[in-house]
């Protein structure tokens, strides 16, 4: 169970008897530089935590200890706040949120704005409870954004579930929901659509705060349309130009450095260079997969990413806590290292390489040296959200046929470009050849097939396709059903009879993501819990997932992180091409199009 956590109000009586010398402290730090995010300013000064909370902040703390009182001895390292990421997914780490929570911890990361609407797509309001409830049960704190757009682009791609704005209005009333989760549909709000005006509606009648995505170069009359319907913030920037056009329009600009996104180095020169105010500026993550968890980091990477590209420390922290807690309405509840706040705090001995040597999270120390020191107790998970690949009939290789026009000797088709280290895709074209009357890929020219397996309702559905720069070699194929936003099974390959095979592979298992080659499955990873989580420890899983990411290079795949462009190919709400159940999507004009030419 979570570690008990008095309102302000409740614990003000005993705050302020400690803070006066009048009761002894829960625990009291001292010897340490104490980085006060409110002035910007590094303080020779000493906590004293009662009650989960900040008691007392200054120069001496000995009037607060008591015989009972925990007194840790700083050694002159310096203590920051709690590390917070304004915008994630918890399922695109692989994990449930207690395993999530428990890879977190020990880089520091105390407090988590999360949507989860990767679940919505597949299991509706109940999956986003189910994740809401396993949240409010750990050490930490994990804020809920309820998911807005489920499908994120209605009437071009078809999900397991549908949200609407009576599940938005019901959410509201949950007691970790923060939020409205990124509103993606934004074609539909400039069009000024009811429903998702509706959402936005209900989620600031309540008071809170609607999460912006604002996925278009056109920073005219249609966003500023965008922002007039209510989105506070957005995390779709990938230029300087795009930080400059949301905070210049009132949002906060929040740049993400995930395991494929690398958007933080391009937009913060807004401020290292342009001089504009950091306040406005939030550091997030948005996908991070287990393996980058576990070997790399989490919030305290993205710091520590800043700081290399040139922003003050100081100023780098303040985008990772009071920036983002304010953002949220919450800078007089976490944030910063200050009276009445939640005792949140991280002993780092150095601030630009930010080592976590100790976490605390409500005044009690959760991580130490790397390690978890907490328990992180997991949800009842149901049989019936294990079970939710349904794919309705037995693959075979001419499922994933492509007909060529009658007497067609070469075709030009429409191909998906991923580009590497982004979300946004290019929409190329190639000339492909045609053999026995279908058209195949060309590994020549870098372009294999991909297909769209409906796995919600059964009907046997498959989209076929091109896709180019993962650079697959010889025979070979990966599916996966982590296919944001809806969740389908995306499968890419050189060869039709693996992909059938690695289609049916992930069926029997009940999702994840396989990598087959030469005939055989060489990796796989079992996310059993919706076809997108494991509740097994993230170590575990990480280590599948670098199993994963080697296979795909031994396929011939050379990309950063290509699981998370791989995962993104049927996100019809970010520009140019994708492909989704109904077909392949122009995202620039937000309408179905044909794979062939002419």
């Amino acid at each position: 169970m979570p570690l008990p956590l008095k309102s302000w109000p409740e614990a003000a009586p005993r705050l302020v008897a400690v803070a006066g010398g009048r009761a002894p402290a829960d625990l009291v730090i001292r010897n340490v530089r104490l980085v006060n995010v409110h002035s910007r300013e590094v303080l020779d000064w000493e906590v004293a935590v009662a009650e989960g909370r900040f008691a007392y902040t200054g120069p001496d703390a000995a009037h607060c200890i008591g015989p009972e009182t925990r007194v840790v001895e700083g050694g002159g390292r310096y203590l920051i706040p709690g590390l917070c990421d304004g915008h994630m997914h918890i399922e695109s780490g692989m994990l449930t949120p207690a395993e999530f929570a428990a890879a977190v911890i020990p880089h520091g990361t105390t407090s988590m704005f999360t949507d989860p609407h990767e679940i919505a797509n597949v299991l509706g309001l109940r999956g986003v409870r189910m994740m809401h409830d396993e949240a409010l049960l750990q050490a930490v704190n994990i804020f809920t954004q309820m998911p807005s757009c489920a499908p994120s682009a209605p009437g071009l791609e078809t999900t397991g579930f549908e949200i609407g704005a009576d599940d938005v209005a019901e959410a509201m009333h949950w007691p970790g929901i923060i939020g409205l989760g990124e509103m993606m549909n934004f074609p539909g709000v400039i069009a000024g659509d009811a429903q998702m005006l509706a959402e936005m509606a209900a989620t600031m009648n309540a008071g809170k705060t609607v999460g912006g995505h604002y996925a278009s170069p056109d920073k005219g009359p249609a966003f500023s349309a965008y922002v007039a319907g209510g989105a506070a913030d957005d995390h779709e920037g990938t230029a300087e130009a795009d930080a400059i056009a949301r905070v210049r329009n009132g949002m906060r600009s929040m740049m993400r450095l995930g395991s494929a996104w690398y958007d933080v180095e391009s937009q913060i020169t807004a401020v290292t260079e342009k001089g504009l105010d950091p306040r406005n500026f939030i550091l997030c993550t948005d996908d991070s997969h287990s393996g980058t968890l576990v070997h790399e980091g989490h919030m305290n990477r993205v710091v520590r990413h800043a700081i290399s590209c040139g922003c003050d420390p100081l100023v780098a922290l303040q985008m990772a806590t009071i920036n983002t807690a304010s953002h949220f309405g919450l800078e007089r509840e976490l944030g910063s290292i200050a009276p009445g706040r939640r005792a949140d705090m991280i002993l780092t001995s150095d601030l630009r390489t930010l080592p976590i040597e100790e976490v605390f999270a409500r005044g009690v120390t959760v991580a130490k040296d790397g390690k978890i020191t907490v328990e992180c107790p997991h949800y009842d998970w149901p049989e019936e959200v294990r079970r939710t690949v349904h794919l309705g009939m037995e693959l075979a290789p001419g499922d994933f046929e492509i007909p060529a026009p009658a007497g067609a000797n070469a075709v030009t088709a429409k191909v998906i470009g991923v580009v590497e280290n982004q979300a946004p895709t290019k929409a190329l074209t190639a000339e492909l050849p045609v053999a026995d009357g279908v058209v195949e890929g060309d590994v020549a020219q870098d372009v294999c097939q991909i297909a769209l397996v409906e796995r919600h309702r059964a009907t046997g559905g498959v989209v076929n396709g091109f896709v180019s720069g993962f650079g697959y070699e010889g025979k070979m194929a990966m599916a996966s059903t982590v296919a944001h936003d809806s969740h389908h099974m995306i499968v890419v390959g050189t060869d039709r009879d693996l992909m059938a095979k690695a289609a049916m592979r992930l069926g029997e298992v009940g999702g994840g993501v396989t990598v087959w080659k030469d005939g055989r499955e060489i990796a796989l990873v079992e996310l059993p819990i919706a076809g997108l989580m494991s509740d097994r420890p993230a170590a575990e899983v990480a280590a599948k997932a670098q199993r994963m990411v080697e296979a795909m290079e031994e396929c011939g795949c050379k990309l950063n992180n290509a699981y998370m462009q791989h995962s993104l190919l049927a996100l019809v709400v970010i520009p140019e091409l994708r492909i989704s159940d109904l077909g392949l999507v122009d995202v620039t004009k937000f309408e179905l199009t044909e794979l062939l030419e002419g």
